[in-house]
């Protein structure tokens, strides 16, 4: 029985990287918005009900790759990495996966990217935060990790879209050296 769950989810997987290196290819000649769930399936000989059984959307097939690249950036981040570590990670990550990032920071529908991006960093952080502090992240920080996140995202964005000219080492010590001093502060207290 355990190893039927375990065949199924490894084939799960194998179908939803199918699906992401369909958009991949897709996005290098097509704007986002404008590529259809059709011709995904059909740049990696799926069916429609097979898309729709792994995921909501086009958008939610990029969230999803996303998150399984840039999981590792954050990973142990608090637990021996700095944010600084973990952003030239994520860089890295995306350094390497430039088409794809760059295609998907284009665009702006409401489950963008770019939205998701933030989403769930801004999550990362409180957790990350609260399991540090052993507390419920207090309001005086909501603010401004809010601030930060959405700022951080934004200028990955203009990183990207910009052509990545600025090393992925600069771009994490700019985005650290911006947060928010009272950020700052609490993540040196717990060696974020």
């Amino acid at each position: 029985m355990k190893k039927d769950l375990e065949h199924k989810a490894a084939k799960s997987e194998n179908t939803k990287y199918r699906l992401a290196e369909s958009m991949k290819k897709c996005m290098e000649l097509t704007p986002v918005d404008d590529i259809t769930v059709r011709q995904i399936v059909e740049g990696c000989n799926l069916t429609r009900q097979t898309f729709y059984r792994n995921f909501l959307d086009k958008y939610d097939l990029i969230n999803w790759y996303f998150d399984k690249l840039l999981r590792e950036s954050f990973v142990r981040m608090g637990n021996g990495e700095t944010v600084y570590e973990g952003l030239i990670k994520k860089f890295d990550f995306i350094k390497k996966e430039q088409v794809f990032f760059s295609a998907a920071f284009r665009s702006d529908d409401q489950n963008s990217l770019k939205q998701h991006d933030f989403k769930e960093i801004y999550s990362f952080y409180i957790k990350l935060i609260e399991k540090k502090t052993g507390e419920k992240m207090k309001e005086e920080f909501l603010f401004p990790l809010e601030l930060y996140c959405q700022g951080s995202i934004d200028m990955t964005v203009k990183w990207v879209l910009n052509g990545m000219k600025t090393s992925t080492e600069t771009m994490a010590r700019l985005l650290v050296e911006s947060m928010p001093a009272k950020l700052e502060k609490l993540f040196q207290e717990f060696s974020i």
